[in-house]
C-alpha cells in the first residue's frame, strides 16, 4: 500500500504575530510567514511545496485566523500535522487546525468574506503591555460620529480612495458587509467584514475614520474623499501593528474556521 498521495490538498488555520515579518507573502532575503510555513513543511515531509493564503497580510500585520492550503504526498493525519508543523515553526507562528479538502477547493475564491480588527488605545498615556498591538490616540474619539461614517461604508462601493497608490489590479469595487466602531473603556476597536480587501484598505479607512473621530474632518469631507475614487487619497495610513486578520468565512468548512 502506498504511503503517498500526490493529489492530497490540506488546509491549515494559522495564527501569527506579524511583528518581525515583512508580510505573509514570500519575498527574497527577508522573513515572511509564507517562507516559515513552507520551511516547516519541507522539514516535516521533505517536499518543496507552495503555500497559498486566503488573505495576504502586510508587513507587521497579525492574524488570529489565517487560512492556507498546500498540496502534499504525506499521509500524516491532520491532528499529527498540526503538532509536527508546530514543532518546526518559530514561537510567533502556530498551526491551530488542519483538515483535508477536495482537490478543487480554492482557498481564495472559496472564501465568502474576510474579517479584520484594528485596535486603538484611546487615553492620555501609552501602555507598555499593549505596545505592538494597539495604536495610541490621545485625544478622545467621537465614536458616534465614526459609526455614522461606518454606515456609509457598508454595501458595494468603489473603494479606490482607500487603496494603496501602487495598486494595479483590475477593479477597486468591493462589498463591505459590516463596519463598526466599538468602545470598552479606553479600548476602541474597528471591526470590518468584506468579500475581500484592497491593499492597505483597512488601514487607510481607519486612518480617515480617526480624523473624523477627532473632528478634523466632517462626514461630508469623508464622503467627498470616498466619491473621488482616487488611489491613495484617504489616509494617513494607520500603523500595521494594530491590525489583525480575525477570520476567513467559508460557506463550507464552518467547523474548521469557527
Amino acid at each position: 500500500m502506498s504511503f503517498f498521495n500526490s493529489n492530497r490538498k490540506v488546509v491549515l488555520v494559522v495564527e501569527y504575530d506579524g511583528g518581525r515579518y515583512y508580510g505573509f507573502q514570500w519575498q527574497p532575503d527577508v522573513p515572511t510567514v509564507q517562507a516559515e510555513l513552507e520551511g516547516a513543511i519541507n522539514k516535516l515531509t521533505g517536499e518543496q511545496r507552495r503555500v497559498i493564503a486566503a488573505s495576504r497580510t502586510d508587513a507587521g500585520v497579525h492574524a488570529r485566523c489565517q487560512v492556507v492550503s498546500f498540496w502534499t504526498g504525506s499521509r500524516l493525519r491532520p491532528s499529527i500535522l498540526v503538532k509536527a508543523l508546530n514543532h518546526y515553526l518559530p514561537d510567533d507562528i502556530a498551526v491551530k487546525k488542519a483538515c483535508d479538502v477536495a482537490e478543487t477547493f480554492d482557498i481564495r475564491r472559496g472564501a465568502a468574506s474576510r474579517e479584520y480588527e484594528y485596535s486603538i488605545l484611546n487615553c492620555d498615556a501609552r501602555s507598555p503591555l499593549d505596545r505592538g498591538r494597539k495604536y495610541l490616540v490621545v485625544n478622545e474619539l467621537n465614536i458616534d460620529m465614526m459609526n455614522k461614517v461606518c454606515d456609509i461604508l457598508k454595501g458595494q462601493h468603489d473603494f479606490a480612495s482607500f487603496c494603496a497608490a501602487f495598486f494595479n489590479g483590475k477593479s477597486t469595487v468591493r462589498t463591505m458587509n459590516e463596519a463598526r466602531i466599538d468602545r470598552e473603556g479606553v479600548d476602541v476597536v474597528f471591526r470590518v467584514n468584506a468579500n475581500s480587501f484592497l491593499p492597505h484598505q483597512v488601514r487607510n479607512t481607519i486612518g480617515l475614520l480617526i480624523r473624523v473621530g477627532l473632528s478634523r474632518i466632517g462626514i461630508d469631507e469623508f464622503v467627498r474623499i470616498m466619491d473621488a475614487k482616487k488611489l491613495g487619497l484617504a489616509g494617513p495610513t494607520a500603523p500595521a501593528y494594530a491590525l489583525c486578520l480575525t477570520k476567513i468565512n467559508y460557506p463550507t468548512m464552518l467547523e474548521l474556521t469557527r
